[in-house]
């Protein structure tokens, strides 16, 4: 049987809100989300918007990213793919010089697309 994200997003944020001692209510009134609500998405009966995904993670202090990598690193055990790793913020591999003041930094994506970067005087204008 497959599992549904919004099962294992309500999962993680169960586990958040118990590792932290928190009721029901507590997060509910924090997140401003019914206290119904809030534990049918904790039930994976419903599915949260990505506000509400947002607002419930601000309550918890739980950075949203960390939920959804969490959920991602937990769905590919489940389903016996290959676990996703988190990757360090994009380092410049390359500057390449234009011949005038301005000059191109290069640098790798996650995308497996090059992620270039024209600098002029401090500036910076960023493409993909």
């Amino acid at each position: 049987m497959a599992v549904l994200l919004r099962e294992a997003i309500g999962e993680r944020l169960r586990r958040a809100r118990t590792d932290q001692n928190r009721t029901l209510r507590e997060v509910s009134r924090a997140a401003r989300v019914s206290l119904g609500y809030l534990s049918e998405v904790e039930r994976g009966r419903k599915e949260a918007s990505s506000e509400l995904l947002a607002s419930i993670c601000d309550a918890l202090e739980l950075p949203l990213p960390n939920l959804l990598g969490n959920v991602a690193a937990d769905l590919a055990v489940t389903t016996g793919a290959p676990v996703p790793v988190q990757a360090p913020a994009a380092k410049v591999s390359a500057y390449a010089s234009t011949g005038s003041d301005a000059g191109i930094l290069l640098s790798p994506a996650l995308t497996h697309r090059l992620s270039v970067a024209v600098t002029d005087q401090n500036k910076a204008i960023a493409a993909a």
